[in-house]
């Protein structure tokens, strides 16, 4: 079955790409702007993203929703991530963030809508938010989160991030679904 990836984000869908074409899976991403909803529940974005994906392609869609966990600061950005970033940018994301939360969850919702119904899939990832940006910024908060146990932001790792992160976590999950027979 190919899978429709939509995003608008060009480096999602690379990832995705990268990820689930590694494991067998067939992709197709589309770059496609979806008004999002604004809520701090990551799930209730992807499902309404999903949904409104699902109206434009008419084939299986997949979508996801990314976003980062701070305890410290009741659990937001969650799925308002995108705004913050958008609103502080990296520099000011680390100044703001970074002493002041030692432990950061990144999150990823996948949500899958065949037409009939729509599933939803998670990973995580522990991390910390850096003190200065380091490395390559074309990739959102990827310059400014540290995994826990690594030394090297999501920006530094390269190709490692691939196999570690909370995207290829939730991929993995989704993966398991499809290959359930009574899925597909």
């Amino acid at each position: 079955m190919k899978i429709y990836f939509i995003s608008s984000n060009k480096y999602k869908i690379s990832e995705v790409k990268e990820i689930l074409e590694d494991e067998g899976v067939e992709i197709e991403g589309h770059e496609l702007k979806i008004n999002e909803i604004q809520s701090p529940i990551m799930e209730d974005i992807a499902i309404d993203k999903a949904k409104k994906a699902y109206k434009k392609i008419g084939r299986p869609i997949m979508v996801e929703q990314t976003g980062l966990y701070i305890p410290e600061f009741g659990n937001l950005p969650g799925g308002l991530t995108q705004v913050f970033w958008d609103s502080l940018q990296a520099d000011k994301f680390c100044e703001f963030f970074a002493e002041k939360s030692p432990n950061v969850t990144a999150k990823t919702i996948i949500a899958f809508c065949d037409g009939m119904k729509i599933h939803t899939f998670s990973g995580e990832i522990e991390g910390s938010i850096v003190e200065e940006p380091r490395g390559d910024r074309a990739f959102q908060w990827d310059c400014v989160f540290q995994p826990t146990g690594y030394d090297k932001t999501f920006a530094e790792l390269g190709a490692v991030k691939n196999q570690i992160s909370m995207r290829k976590k939730a991929l993995m999950e989704f993966k398991k679904y499809l290959e359930d027979k009574d899925n597909v």
